[in-house]
């Protein structure tokens, strides 16, 4: 049994270490290029979407120069 529980555990351990056993990108090169501009496409729009959950890309209603205050 306690054979059984630490081959079972070496598995376990060894399946961490090797990765995905399905990998995420296609193995031809084409087709693998195409996903890649795909997903560097999608990546660059997260900072539009970090701007817009924060509202920073709202106008500003401060004035856009120093005034000065006093009479000129």
């Amino acid at each position: 049994m306690r054979r059984l529980v630490f081959a079972g555990l070496m598995i376990a351990v060894c399946s961490v270490q090797v990765g995905c056993i399905v990998p995420i990108w296609s193995a031809s090169p084409d087709r693998r290029v195409r996903q890649l501009i795909y997903a560097s496409e999608n990546y660059r729009h997260i900072p539009e979407i970090w701007e817009r959950i924060w509202f920073l890309d709202q106008p500003d209603f401060e004035t856009p120069y120093r005034t000065h205050g006093g009479v000129i």
